[in-house]
């Protein structure tokens, strides 16, 4: 199979362009210099491997595009990580072949990735500070909530605060997680 020498007829669009709007332009722009489209898929694969901390490659075959986007993120002095799979199976040969002659680093669970990274305590520290108040109504209405239940009235007057601004806290809490309605406007602390 030869490559394709002519541009096609309709633009190719990479999936994930309206989501990645900074960087539509710069896929825009490879396109205009690419001749194919897997020219332009490899190109924006550089890009996002260039945003990452590190590629995962789970199942790749000889000339499988994950190993382009491997090798861009190695240029990119990018850690990339590779799941063994059997040496009989056709799509692990190139995963493989990653761990035997790249470098990659062989992974068998997400925690491996998320120690190799250093990432271990990244969900407790956006735990914490998700649970931290982010403006003064808010600390003091932390300060009140507990696990047994408060009605909103008794917490509007222990604060001494606008109930207009105690609901409407009270309700951004909630979607934190830094405090829990469990019914009857009664609250409790989030968690």
């Amino acid at each position: 199979m030869g490559r394709a020498t002519k541009r096609p007829q309709r633009l190719f669009r990479p999936p994930l362009q309206f989501v990645w709007h900074n960087l539509s332009s710069v896929c825009a722009l490879a396109q205009s210099d690419m001749q194919t489209e897997g020219e332009c898929v490899a190109s924006c694969n550089g890009i996002s491997s260039g945003l990452s901390l590190g590629t995962v490659v789970i199942e790749a075959g000889e000339k499988s595009g994950a190993l382009i986007t491997a090798r861009r993120a190695l240029e990119q002095n990018r850690e990339v990580f590779a799941v063994p799979g059997s040496i009989f199976a056709p799509g692990s040969r190139g995963s493989n072949r990653l761990i035997r002659d790249s470098g990659a680093k062989l992974i068998t669970s997400a925690d491996d990735v998320l120690t190799e990274l250093q990432l271990q305590l990244v969900p407790q520290q956006l735990e914490m500070r998700q649970l931290l108040p982010t403006n003064a109504v808010e600390g003091a209405l932390l300060a009140l909530l507990s696990p047994e239940p408060r009605h909103i009235d008794e917490l509007t007057r222990a604060s001494a605060l606008p109930v207009a601004e105690v609901s409407s806290a009270l309700s951004m809490m909630e979607l934190k997680g830094m405090a829990r309605q469990v019914g009857g406007m009664q609250y409790v602390i989030g968690g």
